[in-house]
C-alpha cells in the first residue's frame, strides 16, 4: 500500500502543479491500534509555484480526496500549515511527529520540528485534547452499553494531556508510548492493554457493558484538566518572521528563484 500511496502523491503533484513537501500517516495506523480494515489517513503539506502566490484573489488552501482503495488524502498548502503551526495547532504538530512518513522533500519539515521548541503552546494543546476527550466521552461512553473501541478516542487525548503536563512538550502519536509512560495504575493499564490486543487482532469491539474502571479513570482525568487549564497563564505567541523566512526559503528550494523547476 505504501507504493500506491506514493503513486497517488506523485499524481497530485502532476495534476495540481504542486510540490508535496511532506506526507505522513495520521490516523489509527500511526497511533498503533489499526484494525485490519482501517483506512489509510494520508496527510500532506504542499506548495505552489511562486506565481500562484502573486495573484490578488483568495484561493483554496487545502485539498481532500477519498479514493476507492481506502486511501483518504488531505493536504494543507504551506502558508496555511505555517499559520496553524504558529498557533501550535495539535494536528499540525502531530503530523511532524508521525512514525509513518511517506514523503519528505526539502528542509521544511526538519526546520519546523526544530522550531516546535519555540512555538509549542502547552495551553493550546491541552485545550484541544481536553475538548476532544470530553466530547467523545459524553457522546460515546456514558450509557450502560457502549462501543468499547471508542475508549481509545478518549484515552488517547487524555493521555496526551498527561504527557504535556508532565514534560511540557508535544505528545507522541503512538498510543503505546502514552500508555507505557502515563498510566501507573496497573488495573487500569491491564484493561486498556486487553482492549488494545483485541482491537489489533481485528475484533469489531461493538457494544458491550461499559468498563467502569476506565470510566472512573477518564471522569477523574477530565475533571482534573478542566480545572488545570483554568490555572494556566497567558501564552505569548512567538514572532512570525521566522515562519515568513521559512516560507520564502521553501519556495526557492522547491521551484528555484524564479518559481520554475
Amino acid at each position: 500500500m505504501t507504493d500506491e500511496i506514493k503513486k497517488e502523491l506523485l499524481r497530485l503533484e502532476q495534476q495540481h502543479d504542486i510540490k508535496i513537501l511532506y506526507a505522513v500517516e495520521s490516523g489509527s495506523r500511526a497511533w498503533g491500534f489499526a484494525s485490519i480494515d482501517s483506512d489509510w489517513d494520508v496527510r500532506y503539506i504542499y506548495i505552489h509555484r511562486l506565481d500562484w502566490y502573486l495573484k490578488i484573489d483568495d484561493k483554496k488552501d487545502s485539498q481532500e480526496e477519498i479514493l476507492p482503495n481506502d486511501i483518504d488524502l488531505a493536504g494543507w498548502e504551506l502558508k496555511k500549515a505555517l499559520r496553524l503551526f504558529r498557533k501550535s495547532n495539535p494536528p499540525m504538530l502531530e503530523w511532524l511527529r508521525s512514525p509513518i512518513v511517506y514523503l519528505q522533500q526539502f528542509s521544511v519539515a526538519d526546520n519546523l520540528r526544530e522550531l516546535t521548541k519555540e512555538y509549542f503552546n502547552p495551553k493550546s494543546c491541552l485545550h484541544h485534547y481536553l475538548h476532544m476527550a470530553e466530547g467523545n466521552y459524553r457522546k460515546y461512553l456514558q450509557k450502560d452499553n457502549v462501543r468499547v473501541k471508542k475508549y481509545f478516542y478518549v484515552l488517547r487525548p487524555i493521555l496526551a494531556c498527561d504527557w504535556i503536563k508532565q514534560t511540557n512538550t508535544m505528545a507522541p502519536m503512538e498510543f503505546h508510548k502514552l500508555l507505557g509512560s502515563q498510566v501507573t495504575d496497573q488495573n487500569v493499564k491491564t484493561e486498556i492493554q486487553n482492549l488494545l490486543t483485541r482491537k489489533i487482532a481485528g475484533e469489531e469491539l461493538n457494544e458491550e457493558p461499559k468498563i467502569q474502571i476506565l470510566n472512573d479513570f477518564l471522569e477523574e482525568k477530565i475533571k482534573f484538566y478542566n480545572d488545570h487549564v483554568k490555572s494556566l497563564g497567558r501564552y505569548n505567541q512567538p514572532d512570525t518572521e521566522k515562519l515568513n523566512e521559512l516560507f520564502k526559503q521553501t519556495i526557492y528550494e522547491a521551484w528555484g528563484k524564479r518559481g520554475s523547476p
